[in-house]
């Protein structure tokens, strides 16, 4: 299973990032996929998640109102929209496939920054 995770970068407080994941060696559209993120010194947590049916989707408190999850499971793809965006959204973004409470497996994360 390959879960490769782009759309990183930099931005000022206030701005937008998408991030998305291409998925690869599972039925993707039998998974519920999700987002997690760890900042520096911090346990990872998680971010939001969209269940294989794509009629459910949950968040995190923190990432409310701001962030959308969505998927495309003709292209095996998981995005997340993340706006008006804060210093303390910076962390690694890790893309993740769920099975029951828990991740099953990782993609390699990429890096949001955002400055005040």
């Amino acid at each position: 299973v390959q879960l490769q995770a782009s759309g990183g970068g930099s931005v000022q407080a206030g701005g937008s990032l998408r991030l998305s994941c291409a998925a690869s060696g599972l039925t993707f559209n039998s998974w519920r996929m999700g987002w997690y993120r760890q900042a520096p010194g911090k346990e990872r947590e998680f971010v939001a998640s969209i269940r294989a049916s794509n009629s459910n989707t949950s968040y995190a408190d923190a990432v409310k109102g701001r962030f959308t999850i969505s998927r495309d499971n003709a292209k095996n793809t998981v995005s997340l929209q993340m706006n008006s965006l804060k210093p303390e959204d910076t962390a690694v973004y890790y893309c993740a496939g769920i099975y029951g409470p828990s991740p099953r497996y990782w993609g390699q994360g990429t890096l949001v920054t955002v400055s005040s």
